[in-house]
């Protein structure tokens, strides 16, 4: 059997041990059958279910992350400047801020290229080109807070809305990276920045990214309430445009996807059903602050839901009615293949989880070496082959995991 070096059993065993509790007194704080901590602490299971994993860090008191066993650095560049948590954490949160800041030798970059600099950023995030962002995004911040610092009226408001957007990049790179608390910093600093901005949307924006946040910490009551407070707040009326549809969109599907680890599959349909009626008012799929709405992003996001409920046969029935696929960007196409993935390997078809797994590699390389949920898969389909050789061990190691 391969088994990759930690798996989530290792981490269970050991945060278990260090609270003093037993298997029984674990199972009854997360509200789940003793038979389960069992199987993956002995890794005779090496993944489970979200609703699963968060009520175990939980009981545990232990971040989601940390139970995953999410990459927490940047990969190692072969050439150029490398990526740098350290770098990323001292742009959301520089020294000069407590010491004052030093005067800039080369003055404030203009409005123009701070705009451009962030829709290159935006193009390379949603590539899930990781290490890009580590290098880019620390230069983006400090130019667009020196900027605000440098402008007054219009172009100030200007800058503020770009370094609302580029904290927010930073919050959810951090926050991939396992580093949530850093995330939520950046996010805090991003809605900021957004009060001082010329667009009114940014701060809703901030909220949806807030409420994917406190899901990756496992707060998913904070999630389902700050994304619910704010879709009501902007609930769209009749005369609402396009984006302002969108982003409601978005901010209930942020609740959907709090509420179903929650296991609460009454409300999911409900905030699926009004989601995908905002998604039919727009009539197409959009893009807006770098995250897609529309018919297929609510196809995409019923077949995890579908996926996180065990419902796996009707996930991949949905799967196949998903016809638009290539209009999301590349993450969002990646994770797609990765539910479905994820769905046959519930039904015991592993070699069509492989070749979903090697398709969603293929739209996203680089996302797919620093996604959790990727990579357990791939360690469990891996535990129950028998070749030593096959496309699926090569996929292994080109994610780099051992075993």
């Amino acid at each position: 059997m391969h088994v990759p070096e930690e798996t989530i059993g290792d981490r269970l065993v050991r945060s278990r041990r260090r609270r003093k509790m037993t298997q029984e007194g674990l199972a009854e704080s997360a509200g789940l059958c003793v038979d389960v901590v069992r199987k993956l602490e002995q890794n005779r299971r090496l993944n489970a279910r979200l609703s699963t994993l968060n009520a175990l860090a939980r009981a545990l008191d232990v971040e989601l992350s940390y139970l995953l066993g999410q990459p927490s650095t940047f990969e190692a560049r072969g050439e150029g400047e490398s990526p740098s948590v350290l770098a990323l954490r001292q742009a959301v949160s520089p020294v000069t801020e407590l010491l004052g800041e030093d005067a800039d030798p080369e003055g404030p970059p203009t409005v123009a290229a701070l705009r451009a600099s962030l829709r290159s950023t935006e193009v390379i995030r949603r590539e899930g080109r990781m290490g890009e962002i580590g290098v880019v995004l620390p230069h983006l911040i400090r130019d667009a807070r020196i900027a605000t610092r440098a402008y007054g009226g219009a172009d100030q408001a200007a800058a503020y809305a770009v370094l609302a957007e580029a904290y927010q990049v930073a919050a959810t790179t951090l926050a991939a990276l396992g580093k949530e608390d850093a995330g939520f910093t950046a996010l805090e600093r991003s809605l900021d920045a957004a009060r001082h901005s010329d667009d009114p949307h940014l701060e809703t924006v901030g909220i949806s990214s807030l409420a994917w946040i406190f899901t990756k910490q496992g707060r998913l009551e904070d999630a389902e309430r700050v994304a619910l407070a704010t879709a009501e707040r902007i609930e769209p009326g009749f005369r609402s445009r396009p984006v302002e549809l969108s982003l409601w969109g978005v901010l209930l599907l942020r609740a959907a996807t709090a509420v179903v680890r929650q296991e609460k599959y009454d409300t999911v349909e409900d905030l699926l059903n009004l989601a995908a009626s905002a998604a039919a008012r727009i009539g197409r799929d959009r893009l807006d602050y770098a995250t897609p709405f529309g018919p297929t992003n609510v196809g995409v996001a019923r077949v995890n839901f579908l996926v996180e409920m065990d419902k796996s046969a009707e996930a991949l029935a949905e799967a196949r009615a998903v016809r638009q696929v290539g209009t999301l960007p590349p993450t969002w196409r990646a994770r797609f293949h990765v539910d479905r993935a994820l769905a046959f390997a519930d039904v015991g078809r592993d070699d069509s989880a492989t070749g979903a797994l090697l398709t969603a590699e293929e739209t996203a390389p680089e996302w797919m070496r620093y996604h959790s949920t990727s990579r357990r898969l791939v360690a469990e389909l891996r535990g129950r082959e028998r070749r030593r050789t096959s496309p699926l061990a090569e996929l292994a190691d080109r994610l780099d995991m051992g075993g």
